[in-house]
Formats: C-alpha cells, sequence, structure tokens
C-alpha cells in the first residue's frame, strides 16, 4: 500500500464585525479571534465584542474541522469545531496560517484597518498555533492574547520561529488540568527569547475563559492600538 495525496479547495468560514464609531487614520485595529477545540466562531465572537468590539474590528474564525458534541445524560448534539489533532499536524498548521493570512489581507483591502495593529486572541487549542505563526511571520501581528493554551513543542528546537515585534499577554488559569502550575511557570522564559515583551496572569480557575479576565486583556490591547 502507498499512502496517496490530494490538494483540493476548503471553505473556510469567519465572522467580521465593524465598530459603529468612525475609523482613526490610519484604520481600526484589527482582532483576529480563535475559538478553542469544541468552541465555534459566534461564541468567540461574542467573547471579542465584549472585550473591545467598541474600538477593534473583529474577526472571529471557525475552525475548519467539524465535529458532533453530545451533553453528557442528554440526546441533544450540537456541531462543534476545532483546528485539528496531532494526525497531520504540519497539515493542520499550514491550514491555521494560510487562513489568517487571507483574513488579514481580505479583511484589510475591504474595509479600514491598519496593518500594523493586528493582533490574536486565542483561547486553549488555537493558542499554541498562534504563537507558531506569530514567530513564523515575524512582524506580522502586533500583539497576541492566549488564554489557557500551550507554546510549541517544537519551541526550542525549531528553525522556523524568530524574534518579532510582537508583544504577549498569556492567561493561565491556576487550577488548569491540562496545563498545570509546574509546566505553564516555564512559558514566560520561553517567550521572552523572542517576544519584546511578555506578561503572564494566573488567575483562580479551571480550563476555562476567564470573564474576570476581559478588563484586563482589555486594557493591554488598547495600550498598544
Amino acid at each position: 500500500m502507498v499512502d496517496q495525496r490530494l490538494v483540493i479547495p476548503t471553505i473556510c468560514f469567519y465572522d467580521l464585525r465593524l465598530p459603529g464609531a468612525p475609523p482613526p487614520r490610519r484604520g481600526y485595529p484589527l482582532l483576529i479571534a480563535l475559538h478553542g477545540y469544541g468552541g465555534t466562531k459566534e461564541s468567540m465572537l461574542a467573547l471579542a465584542e465584549r472585550i473591545c468590539g467598541d474600538r477593534f474590528a473583529i474577526a472571529s474564525l471557525q475552525g475548519p474541522h467539524q465535529h458532533i458534541q453530545r451533553r453528557r445524560g442528554s440526546q441533544q448534539v450540537r456541531i462543534a469545531f476545532g483546528w485539528g489533532t496531532m494526525h497531520n499536524s504540519q497539515e493542520n498548521q499550514a491550514v491555521h496560517h494560510a487562513f489568517v493570512r487571507r483574513v488579514i489581507r481580505d479583511v484589510a483591502a475591504a474595509h479600514p484597518v491598519d496593518r500594523k495593529k493586528v493582533f490574536l486572541l486565542g483561547f486553549s487549542q488555537s493558542v499554541g498555533l498562534n504563537y507558531r505563526f506569530a514567530f513564523t511571520f515575524p512582524n506580522t501581528i502586533r500583539g497576541l492574547v492566549g488564554v489557557c493554551g500551550g507554546i510549541p513543542g517544537d519551541w526550542d528546537s525549531s528553525p522556523t520561529y524568530r524574534r518579532s515585534a510582537t508583544d504577549i499577554l498569556h492567561i493561565s488559569g491556576a487550577r488548569d488540568p491540562f496545563y498545570p502550575l509546574e509546566r505553564v511557570r516555564k512559558f514566560t522564559a520561553a517567550l521572552e527569547q523572542r517576544a519584546p515583551s511578555v506578561e503572564h496572569l494566573f488567575v483562580p480557575t479551571r480550563h476555562v475563559f476567564p470573564r474576570r479576565c476581559i478588563p484586563a486583556i482589555r486594557r493591554w490591547l488598547l495600550a498598544r492600538a
């Protein structure tokens, strides 16, 4: 048996919201928001709008891999989305990178957006992918907010990642079973190898997007926008 491969077009979806106020002289800053495994673009858009919908253009991307979720004890199902698995991880990374780059290009071509003020916001599964993107394409992303996620496993060994003028705000849950404290405490020093500024916040929560951090994320973004 010989493993075969085909390359075929695929369709990716995202939601776009613009502020009601007129754009600044150079255009709106752009926040690209990515949900975690099992999330949706609608749920992540709602979070991003709470953070800075009055000041930022927001593009909320939908993971290209769909699956069915059933709540425990219920027959009701919902369609949820993700960014891939460890199987064919390089291909999943390539799709993520192409998706983000195309969104930046298309949104900036159609709307008044400042290409020098593009930010990434990710939760859980998308955090590591966003780090890969920001430091594979240096100086494309002004700032990156990673919530309850990790850094790439090949962060120290891969020649792909380079220094970038990308500030980092990383938020960790002190009771997160997927990213325990003994693991995440190393993230600050690792990220400082390539980012000019790294802030690492620890909050007393499990593996959820901590709503209590919304004001802090907003302040951090506005300070760079």
